[in-house]
Formats: C-alpha cells, sequence, structure tokens
C-alpha cells in the first residue's frame, strides 16, 4: 500500500526529494509558486534578462505521478498539513523543506514566475542604466554579483562594503588570496570593515544617484543591491505541534534528518539547524537522504541512511562566466580550484542542464 509524504517547499531539496518518492510514494508537493526558481542563476538573469527564462521550471513537468498543489502550508501537525485555504492533506510522512528567503534580486520577491521576469528586466534596465553600483554585503552572493556585472559591464564601477574585515572567513588563504587578485583584475572596489551609517536614500535595484556616509568615509553610487539577510520560512510551525524553533527560526534534526521527536517527519535544507552553510548542493544532498529514510520505512526496512555535515567547507562562487574561486574537500583534505575548474563546473551554465534533467525537460530556451 502506497504512502502518502507532503513535501512542504518546491525548492532545490523538496523538488529533489519529491521526485526521488514519486515512484513508491502517493507524493503531494505544496509551494505557492508557479514554477521552481534557479535562484543559483538570478544574478545571472540580472545582468543577462534574456537568460533569465533558464531560471524557472514549471512544476507540472516534475512528477509522473505524484501531485503539486500551489498553496502555501500555514500549519503542520504530526499527521498532516493545513493550507492557507483551509484544506488539510493527511500524511503519513511530512518533508519540511521551505528553505528561506533573501533579498531580490538572489531570490525572487514575487510567487508568479511572470511577474518574477518583469522585475528582472526592469532592474536590468536600472542596473545598465548607472555608472556606480554599490553592492552592501560581501559574502558569496555579493561577491557574485559583482563577478556578473562586470563581465556584461567592465566599465562599470563596482564598489562593495561590508562591515567584516576579511572575505570568505573558514576558507584556505590559497582561495581569499586569488579572491582578491581577480577581483582587483576586475577592478571592483573593495571596503572592507565598513558600515554604512545610514541606508541609501532609494529601493535597492532603482537608479538615483546618492552619497551615504560610512564608517570608514564617504562613498557614492548610482544605484545598489543589498546582499545580506537571511529569512528562514518557518512560520507554518509558529504553534510547536511538530518542533520548536531555535532563535534563528530554524529546527533541530537528528543524523537522520528527523524533526526531533518524530520518526516520521523529516526536514532539510535551510530550515535545518545544521552546522554548514545554506547552500542548493547541500539540500539536494539531505534530499537524498530524506528519499533513502522514507523509502526504507515504506517498504517496513530499518532507516539506516545519515548525513553529517562535512568538517572542511566547500564552495564554488563564480565570479562571471570564466573566473571564480573554489574549494572542495577531498580524503587528502581541502582542495583550492583555479578559475578554469569554476568556471567548467558551475560557471558558464550555472547547472541549468541539471535542473532540466530533474524537470524532465530540454533546455533549449
Amino acid at each position: 500500500m502506497n504512502r502518502t509524504v507532503a513535501v512542504i517547499g518546491g525548492g532545490y531539496g523538496g523538488a529533489a526529494v519529491a521526485k526521488a518518492l514519486d515512484e513508491e510514494t502517493d507524493v503531494v508537493l505544496i509551494d505557492p509558486k508557479d514554477a521552481f526558481v534557479h535562484a543559483a542563476g538570478a544574478l545571472r538573469a540580472l545582468v543577462e534578462p534574456d537568460w533569465a527564462g533558464h531560471i524557472f521550471f514549471p512544476y507540472d513537468t516534475l512528477l509522473r505521478r505524484g501531485a503539486v498543489r500551489r498553496e502555501r502550508a500555514v500549519a503542520v501537525d504530526p499527521g498532516g498539513v493545513t493550507l492557507a485555504s483551509g484544506e488539510r492533506i493527511a500524511a503519513d510522512y511530512l518533508v519540511l523543506a521551505t528553505g528561506s528567503d533573501y533579498p531580490f534580486p538572489a531570490k525572487m520577491d514575487t510567487d508568479l514566475s511572470a511577474r518574477a521576469l518583469e522585475r528582472i528586466r526592469a532592474a536590468h534596465a536600472e542596473l545598465a542604466a548607472a555608472e556606480r553600483v554599490l553592492i552592501v554585503g560581501a559574502g558569496p552572493v555579493g561577491l557574485e554579483l559583482s563577478g556578473e556585472i562586470k563581465a556584461v559591464w567592465p566599465d562599470k564601477h563596482v564598489i562593495i562594503t561590508d562591515p567584516a574585515d576579511h572575505l570568505v572567513p573558514g576558507f584556505l588563504p590559497e582561495l581569499r588570496e586569488d579572491l582578491h587578485r581577480q577581483l582587483d583584475g576586475l577592478g571592483v572596489e573593495l571596503r572592507l570593515g565598513a558600515t554604512l551609517t545610514e541606508q541609501p536614500p532609494a529601493e535597492p535595484g532603482r537608479t538615483k544617484s546618492f552619497t551615504v556616509a560610512t564608517d570608514g568615509g564617504e562613498l557614492s553610487a548610482d544605484i545598489w543591491f543589498r546582499c545580506y539577510g537571511v529569512h528562514i520560512n518557518g512560520d507554518y510551525l509558529a504553534d510547536g505541534r511538530v518542533a520548536a524553533r531555535t532563535p534563528r527560526g530554524q529546527v533541530r534534526v537528528t543524523e537522520a534528518l528527523n524533526v526531533e521527536g518524530h520518526e516520521r517527519v523529516y526536514a532539510l535544507g535551510d530550515i535545518t539547524d545544521l552546522a554548514e552553510a545554506k547552500m542548493a548542493a547541500h539540500a539536494m544532498k539531505h534530499a537524498e537522504v530524506v528519499a533513502r529514510n522514507i523509502l526504507a520505512q515504506v517498504r517496513g526496512e530499518r532507516p539506516t541512511a545519515a548525513y553529517r555535515p562535512s568538517p572542511v567547507p566547500s564552495v564554488l562562487l563564480p565570479l562571471g562566466p570564466g573566473g571564480g574561486v573554489g574549494q572542495m574537500s577531498t580524503p587528502d583534505g581541502p582542495v583550492v580550484l583555479p578559475a578554469s575548474a569554476v568556471s567548467e563546473y558551475k560557471g558558464v551554465d550555472l547547472f541549468t542542464g541539471r535542473f532540466a534533467a530533474l524537470f524532465n525537460i530540454a533546455d533549449s530556451r
């Protein structure tokens, strides 16, 4: 007898686990969006709007047997999900995969793909008209955005500011040195250890010349982008019936990726309290573990799959299609990747082909 699995959230991990369970369970994938958004390609879409169609994949091609419900979950209990419409979906297993929000353009701020495309094109026009660009936040998103801008408009003056004194802490010094070298070569101005003492007067992504003060002096730009501020999507857990959230809004999980205290409730991706960077690649590895354990339970077997975060951080950080830095974990320790390898692995197509395969479509758009 098939078992019903409700997967709440159709992002990287949610889509992957739903597809992995589709053949042997009755999957219900719940997400308010009308399409999966490949967020890793969003910054490329900003600078090349003709490429933006590559980051949206319709959910109706993902599953062969299962159902996709375009709804928002407002509450969960160990036996099911309550939707914003008031409907309750009973389920034998739950997978919490609601991820996180992040400022546009790194993530979309609308559930409608057509509206998201309009936002991308409008922001592109604003960016194209600007000569000086301020990026607030020197994490991977801000750095990647600077590389994408420079790849299309090498003469734009790009400034990155961040209160931290160092880029990408926790990675090998060689990676940091190569990153600084490439940013210098692109002409990106770094202002580390500097905090804005006021917010720019215009909305992010809107062209309006301004000068703002920092604790390290003034800076001027024509447009700015906010590249910081993650918000975990977990409001549907507010009543505590399934999990008490941590101060960061996450849930505690076991090595099997069960939500603590529940054998049939799992969590994956950004909503977990795992001590690792919140990356799409990690969410998809979580999905493999969750799928294996649920399938074992459905078959009457003991679930044995476990997930243990790597003690060595990994990253693929493109700086446009041809540049970037990377670090990978190997049995002999961490290895720094050259820009050519980062470009080959990720920078050229940002994994769009991989997601076309996941969603059973030919990516010829």
